[in-house]
């Protein structure tokens, strides 16, 4: 059992990584870093964003408007360390 918590844990921390790739992402293609017409630039993009729009959709319908300020991935992920701290880790505790 500690086992599978230490491998969900894991698993939120990777999901966490892929929220700072797509801010990181966002940010390199407004500033034109890089650029979308890259057949692989294209492809990485569509994969972060599908891969963290059903955690972001939500939590952007109940933001304010800020302005252009998106700040909904920093909510994400601290949603995340909530839910590995607390939840999952908190259940390994309980485990041993």
């Amino acid at each position: 059992m500690p086992e599978l918590l230490f491998f969900i844990a894991y698993c939120i921390k990777l999901y966490m990584w892929v929220f700072i790739l797509d801010v990181i992402l966002s940010w390199l293609v407004s500033l034109n870093v890089i650029n979308t017409g890259s057949h692989f630039v294209y492809l990485v993009g569509t994969a972060i964003r599908r891969l963290t729009s059903p955690v972001l959709r939500p939590i952007r319908r109940y933001m304010p408007d800020l302005g252009g300020i998106d700040i909904s991935p920093v909510i994400a992920i601290l949603g995340l360390v909530f839910l590995r701290d607390v939840v999952v880790l908190g259940w390994l505790i309980r485990a041993l």
